[in-house]
Order: structure tokens, then C-alpha cells, then sequence
């Protein structure tokens, strides 16, 4: 049963368009990723999803209620989160404190202490940098704590936007390992990244967007071996 579906969705930015009806869905419980070229859309396509974006055109149902109009607060308070490219932090507040903030949401309140036991248990360099200020942490510790603080939103749907850009593989190689273990709670997840193979290895089924448009999709499996998909997004010929 998909979670949430995307239908024809068109949007842009001033009068130039990205998205040109994008169709997409995401199964509840499993992580779907969305790979593509730099430019395709994809991060366009999160921000419309999220309400940070107006569409122009299609929808976007959220446990079949349709949420396109939605504002992206109004979204988060339904369980609709986005770790966000960049990160975002509030980088004169302690780890702490933006963990808290990340449990704004109504919906989260009441489980504040659940989720920050399974943050600090994911990310144990979070508890013992927890009243550090998030601007003097690592590149890969101020990774940990944004999607730790997507975490402590309560999300019914988590999705991640450039979750490896600019880490040392070996810091990359460990947050995708806590991709799985959320994985293992039933969460639903979205993951855009350019790291393909990666994204092709850990998840369920991936859509891959070229131009503004879906132009493959199938389960991850699959996709790593087809050529079309192996020599336009992996570079293996």
C-alpha cells in the first residue's frame, strides 16, 4: 500500500518549469530512493512534496488525503519530515537543543524521550557531544544530528535530500547502515542522493529522474544490473 503518492506533479521556480508530471509512490515500510543527474529535479521535487514549493499542476496524497496545498508545517504536524540538503542546523544551539527543536511538532511531544533514546543509540557521538554547539561540530556529526532531528519530528515519512554529499566514505558507509536500522522500526523513507550505488544497495525500489521527468524505475536490485541504468547513471559501460 503506498503511503504517499505523487500524481502528474509539475512545478518550477519564477516562470521556469523543473518538474513536467512526475508520478511516483512510496511503499509504506519500505525505503524508495530517487537518483539522478545534478539538475533532474530531484531536490525541486522533495521541496513541492514538502510544501516549501508550490506545484503547479498534479498531487500529492499523503495516506490518500491530498495534501498538495498543504503548508510544510502543516505537513510535519501529519508526519511528513525532510531532512534537508545543507543540513540547516541552528548552529548556536547545542545538540541538545536542536534535537528538541526537532520535536516541535505536536504529534512528537509525547514522544520526545522514545526518540531521543533511539537518536542518542544510533548516534552515540551525539550523546557525548550533546551540549557542544552544532556550528563547532564535524561535517559528519552535523549530518548525524540533522537526521537526528528528523527523527524526533515523529515522522510517518522521513526523507533525505543529498544524505552523503560532501562526507569521507567512511562516514558515509555508517549512515547508511543507520539507514537500515531505521528501516528495521518500519519507517518509511525517501532518499535522494548521488551516490547511485549506494542508493541502489540499500533500498527497496528507486525511480530515477532525468529532465524534470520519471525516466526508470523498478526494485533497486534490478535497477543495479540494467545497462541503460549502469551506463547513463553509473558510468560502467
Amino acid at each position: 500500500m503506498a503511503l504517499l503518492e505523487i500524481k502528474n506533479l509539475s512545478s518550477g521556480y519564477g516562470e521556469v518549469q523543473i518538474l513536467w508530471g512526475v508520478d511516483m509512490s512510496l511503499e509504506t515500510g519500505k525505503l524508495t530512493s530517487l537518483v539522478g543527474a545534478n539538475g533532474a529535479g530531484k531536490t525541486t521535487l522533495l521541496r513541492t512534496v514538502m510544501g516549501l514549493i508550490k506545484p503547479w499542476d498534479g498531487q500529492v496524497l499523503f495516506d490518500g488525503q491530498d495534501v498538495s496545498k498543504l503548508a510544510a508545517h502543516e505537513k510535519a504536524e501529519l508526519g511528513l519530515v525532510l531532512v534537508p540538503e545543507g543540513r540547516q542546523l541552528f548552529t548556536d544551539m547545542s545538540v541538545s537543543e536542536n534535537l528538541e527543536m526537532g520535536a516541535s511538532p505536536r504529534r512528537a511531544r509525547p514522544h520526545i524521550d522514545k526518540n531521543l533514546k533511539l537518536v542518542y543509540e544510533m548516534f552515540p557521538r551525539l550523546k557525548e557531544r550533546a551540549t557542544q554547539k552544532a556550528g563547532t561540530l564535524s561535517g559528519g556529526e552535523q549530518q548525524m544530528l540533522a537526521v537526528g532531528r528528523g527523527i524526533m519530528a515523529e515522522p510517518e515519512i522521513l526523507m533525505f535530500d543529498e544524505l552523503s554529499l560532501g562526507l569521507a566514505p567512511v562516514l558515509v558507509l555508517g549512515l547508511f547502515e543507520n539507514l537500515l536500522m531505521l528501516k528495521e522500526t518500519g519507517l518509511t523513507m525517501l532518499l535522494v542522493e548521488q551516490n547511485v550505488q549506494m542508493a541502489l544497495a540499500v533500498s527497496d525500489y528507486t525511480f530515477v529522474l532525468a529532465q524534470g521527468r520519471v525516466d526508470v524505475q523498478g526494485p533497486s536490485k534490478e535497477l543495479a544490473t540494467d545497462e541503460h541504468v549502469r551506463e547513463a547513471y553509473l558510468g560502467v559501460h
